[in-house]
């Protein structure tokens, strides 16, 4: 692990995990209903202060994207292994989420599958995805630049969202708060 990795362009870099990501991400979202697709990706509600949160986080999270993208894989180092086990599980749990988002009830919120055990499933396996792509390139920047990002999504994205959803849900949503964690155990 180095915290300023040399920055290069190549074919084993970590590019190769995060393209994974997203191919993943493609078919799974293009799976979806388009209502599904409209309502996971809702901001209307949004303040200006959340937009530029929410905007400040993804330019954390673009930068550490580049990062990634621009490091060589520790190829045959534990932190690849490791790594690359973090990511693969992030790409499960991403994909359960969202199919226990898709399986919703309409006019419900998600409450089955991951969503007993986290409330945002989706940011979680985010997180595994994310943290495994930088230990894959063994870089501690990466992994401070995704906790910074996370730290924005969180006070600009996450609790906006729950905010809209005791709007929307009330009580139910309110009693689910109380039983099942923001993340996984907290």
């Amino acid at each position: 692990m180095s915290l300023f990795p040399k920055l290069t362009l190549g074919l084993v870099n970590g590019w190769l995990l995060l393209a994974l990501f997203c191919l993943v991400f493609a078919v799974t979202v293009f799976t979806l209903p388009k209502p599904t697709i409209k309502r996971l990706f809702e901001r209307s509600g949004w303040s200006r202060r959340q937009r530029i949160g929410l905007f400040i986080g993804k330019l954390f999270a673009l930068t550490n994207l580049v990062l990634i993208i621009m490091t060589p894989l520790k190829v045959g180092h534990a932190v690849f292994w490791t790594g690359t086990a973090v990511t693969l599980v992030g790409l499960i749990l991403f994909v359960r989420a969202l199919i226990d988002y898709r399986n919703a009830e309409p006019g419900k919120p998600a409450m089955q599958g991951l969503y007993t055990i986290s409330r945002n499933p989706q940011m979680v396996a985010l997180g595994f995805i994310i943290v495994g792509c930088g230990l894959a390139v063994g870089s501690w920047t990466a992994l401070g630049l995704v906790t910074v990002a996370h730290i924005f999504y969180y006070y600009f994205m996450i609790r906006p969202e729950e905010t809209a959803c005791l709007k929307l849900y009330g009580n139910v949503y309110r009693d689910y708060m109380a039983r099942v964690p923001r993340y996984l155990l907290v």
